[in-house]
Formats: C-alpha cells, structure tokens, sequence
C-alpha cells in the first residue's frame, strides 16, 4: 500500500470535515468531488451552491455542504467572534462582517476556528502568503510551537532509501532562511509530523555542504548549532548532523563519512538549511526522480490549514485533503 493509500485509509477511518474555498477552480470542484466519491472526507464548499454546481460541469457534488456568505445564517456570529479576536489589532465590526463576505479563504478559517470544519486546503489559486495570513491572524500557532513552517512527503518510487523510499522534506516552502534556533525548531516539528503522518520512526537529518565539520563555514557553522540546540530539546527523536545529503541517506557513504553514526545513511526527514535549498531539492526530486510531492503541509498552527502548489493537480489536492484530516484527527 502506498504512502497515500495509507493516508486516505486513515482518514476513512475517523473522518473529518475539510473546507475548500477555491470554489471557482475546476480543480478544487474535481477534487472535492473524488473526496466524497472516495468518502475520505466531508467537504464544505463556500459560494453560491447553483454557481457552483454550474460551474462543476457534472461533477457530483450532492453530498458536499455548501456556506454561501450572501445566505449563510452564522455569518453574524463569525463576524463578531472574528471581530473579538482582532479587536485588538484596530478591526472593526464593519470591517470583520465586510471582510468575511468577500474573502473566502478568511471565511474558511473562521470556520475551521469555531469547529464548522476541522480543517482547509487552498492555494490552486491564492499565493501561500494570501493563504496563511488569515491562520494566523485567527488560528495563530499551536501550544508549544515556536515557529510555523511547510514541509513536503516526497514518495520517490523504487526506493530503498529513507522509509521505503518516503521521506520528509523542510523546511520547503516557507521560511526563507531560518537562523540556528528556528532550524532546531523545524526539525522537531518535522520529526513529529512524520511520525505522524507516515507512522514510522523519524531519523531526522540536518543537511549542509559539510559532513561533520569537513568543511569550515558561517554557513555550516548555523546548521551545527542547530543540531546541538535540536538534540537538546527535542532528546525524543533521532537527529544528528551536519551531514551532506548522500552521507545522510545513503547507507555506504554515511558509514564512509560519518563512521558508527546512528543517522548517517538512514535519514527520513531531511531539514535543509534555507528555502532555496529545500525548495530546489524537492522539485529536483520530484522532476527527476519521478516522485510524488504532497504539499506544502503547514506545521505549527493550532489547526490544519495547508497551502497547495498552483501548478497543482486535482488529485493532488485530494492527496492533500487527506492528509490534513488526518492532521485533525491527530489533533
């Protein structure tokens, strides 16, 4: 059974309830329609239900529950909660009912916020920023959680490397260019999401250019500390580093590079030291290898809201879909 085949079977199981707000997308329409066809989820669709199922083009959307901001009978109660919790941050009651009845992505988090849904997946068509603003203007971090960050599950296919060829990439699709601490942090919440989502043991690595201090750098000098705050706080799981990315996942090279070490070659989450090199590494991976991407997940929010790649499929947001039921159900 695939990565997602475990995923979708997971969600099934303890199904939640997931909003998608792009409703305006093919995509979105044709993937909510494969959630509720393979009853992986239920699905809130937020717009005019006769424009939508127009626009399905006859996709089978009966089963799915439709919030129209125009007719919807709790809008007065999202404004004034949306209104009580950025209050504080000069919005009004105006601005809070307006704001809600025009953007569908901070009317999703409303309803993610009150328990309507248990969590959202957009992106086909809002930028990441647009996407995560409005969670964490409502939803805000998770307890505990010093930094939220995106990962990617990477499924390369025939692969004896990491979990059977599924790894974790991070931070890939948010944080520019995270200093020792925010690293550290990353690579906690990648290993508990991996745990969570793959349900194997994480052996984290921490990536550079150097393996062990070979090379002497400010560069690898940031991905060291890391390492040291990320074992000192996070002592439930596996991490180690600063390791290059061969001595990290293959087993031959890590016992060459990094003899009688407990990571090297056995990496499963792999934590890059910034944006450029996470973002690079998954689309090489995905291009080159042939692997399957889902993301990017979000972590560190206090509920799952997940940001989709614009150059996304439909099934690919179904992928993500159940994996951010299972995120809630996790919760």
């Amino acid at each position: 059974m695939t990565f997602i085949e475990q995923v979708k079977l997971r969600a099934k199981e303890n199904k939640q309830t997931i909003v998608l707000p792009e409703t305006g997308d093919i995509r979105t329409l044709t993937a909510a329609a494969k959630v509720l066809e393979e009853d992986i989820a239920n699905v809130i669709l937020i717009g005019n239900k006769d424009d939508i199922i127009s626009q399905a083009k006859g996709l089978n959307l009966e089963n799915a529950t439709y919030v129209d901001p125009a007719s919807y009978e709790k809008m007065e109660e999202l404004a004034n909660t949306f209104y009580e919790l950025r209050k504080s941050k000069g919005l009004t009651i105006e601005q809070a009912k307006e704001t809600l009845a025009s953007s569908s992505l901070y009317l999703g988090v409303m309803l993610v916020k009150v328990g309507i849904a248990n969590g959202m997946v957009a992106g086909a068509v809002n930028a990441t920023a647009d996407v995560l603003r409005p969670s964490l203007q409502i939803l805000k971090t998770a307890p505990g959680t010093k930094l939220v960050s995106a990962f990617f599950v990477m499924v390369v296919p025939d692969c004896d490397m990491g979990s059977n060829g599924t790894f974790i990439f991070s931070d890939a699709g948010l944080n520019p260019n995270p200093n020792s601490e925010e690293l550290a942090a990353i690579a906690g919440s990648s290993a508990k999401s991996f745990k969570s989502l793959v349900c194997e043991e994480p052996v984290v690595a921490m990536l550079s250019f150097s393996t062990m201090g070979s090379a002497k750098h400010v560069d690898v000098d940031k991905v060291a500390i890391a390492t040291k705050l990320a074992k000192e706080q996070y002592p439930e799981y596996k991490i180690d580093g600063e390791f290059q990315l061969d001595a990290a996942i293959v087993p031959s090279v890590g016992t060459q590079k990094a003899p009688g070490n407990e990571i090297a070659g056995k990496a499963n989450v792999l934590i890059f030291p910034d944006l450029d090199a996470g973002n690079i590494g998954y689309k090489l991976t995905q291009r080159l290898a042939k692997a399957e991407a889902y993301g990017p997940i979000t972590q560190g929010i206090a509920k799952p809201v997940n940001d989709l790649s614009r150059g996304c499929t439909a099934d690919d947001i179904v992928g993500v879909v159940a994996i951010t039921a299972v995120q809630a159900a996790n919760k």
